[in-house]
């Protein structure tokens, strides 16, 4: 499967990435062969094995998991955004039928059994997205896009080299090349694109996967510059694990064990007062603000605010 779908490769290559020694692929070569595969040996620095030319093997080699796993990753909902249902729902039915009689039924009790729901809390369903047919087509044929965008200053105009689509949390993002670094876009931020007649040429061993894990990590690092010392309720804990990776990471760092009450003083990372405080507010009397002292005073001016209109007749 790997010479068929990469072409060349050295031994030293298929050992790396089926995790074997490099005497075990020679002498799986040699079996390939004697099983009436027609594998080439190219010799030299450029050298290596590759399948005889128009050669192919059907589908094979699937075990019940890896069938199950394929019906499970195909999610409807983000294959329709992008206007690709039909064609997934078809093949689907083409794995099936492809599929020994014995797996078919453990197929097809996947999807009753396994549901993958990528859209938020609190939505009844992810933001529609005017122009994801477009984009996708041109991260599939390597097109330039002319894209004019909403950022958090300012309405922009730029031309992109679209790399990939990354959905995460019902909402869709792109990735694209914009000078030297590859940056992300929100594609609801999108007012209008244009595909222009120029093609690109996609960075060698760029990395969609990679480069989103790295660029979330470090934007999560980045946006949340200051610190909070906080004094919390065992419920108030729970309440900050679920605010996100940054805070639950704080929570699990802590050093200092819990009082008599049971409460515990922790360190967090915050954005800044504007952002930290309706977030911390919403745990209500299970945590307290003790640093710093601006943070603290707009807290209580809230809550003084709070209690105020509650006292008021209605």
């Amino acid at each position: 499967m790997l010479l068929q779908t990469r072409g060349r490769l050295s031994a030293r290559a298929l050992a790396g990435e089926l995790e074997v020694s490099i005497r075990t692929v020679y002498r799986d070569i040699e079996q390939l062969g004697a099983a009436g595969v027609p594998v080439r040996v190219e010799r030299g620095a450029a050298g290596g094995f590759e399948l005889l030319e128009g050669w192919r093997t059907r589908l094979t080699g699937l075990t019940p998991a890896e069938a199950q796993a394929l019906f499970l990753a195909g999610l409807p909902g983000p294959a329709s955004e992008l206007g690709l249902g039909k064609a997934m729902a078809s093949a689907q039915l083409k794995l099936l039928a492809a599929l020994p009689a014995g797996w078919q039924a453990d197929a097809r009790r996947v999807g009753s059994r396994f549901h993958l729901d990528p859209v938020p809390w609190y939505r009844s369903a992810a933001a529609p997205v005017d122009h994801l047919p477009a984009v996708a087509d041109a991260v599939w044929t390597e097109r330039r896009l002319e894209i004019r965008y909403r950022s958090w200053r300012r309405v922009a105009r730029r031309e992109i080299e679209p790399l990939g689509l990354v959905l995460k949390a019902g909402e869709w993002y792109l990735v694209a090349a914009a000078g030297s670094e590859p940056r992300t876009y929100r594609l609801s931020s999108l007012l209008s694109l244009r595909a222009l007649d120029e093609h690109f040429t996609r960075p060698e061993g760029f990395d969609l996967a990679g480069f989103w894990t790295a660029s979330t990590r470090r934007f999560e690092a980045e946006i949340r510059r200051g610190t909070a010392l906080v004094r919390v309720s065992p419920l108030g804990l729970e309440g900050l694990r679920s605010s996100g990776a940054a805070l639950a990471s704080a929570v699990d760092a802590a050093a200092a064990g819990p009082d008599a009450r049971g409460w515990r003083r922790i360190a967090i990372p915050i954005e800044s007062i504007d952002h930290a405080a309706p977030e911390l507010l919403r745990l209500g009397a299970q945590l307290e603000v003790l640093e710093p002292r601006a943070l603290r005073q707009r807290l209580a001016q809230t809550a003084r605010r709070l209690a105020a209109m509650y006292r008021s007749p209605v």
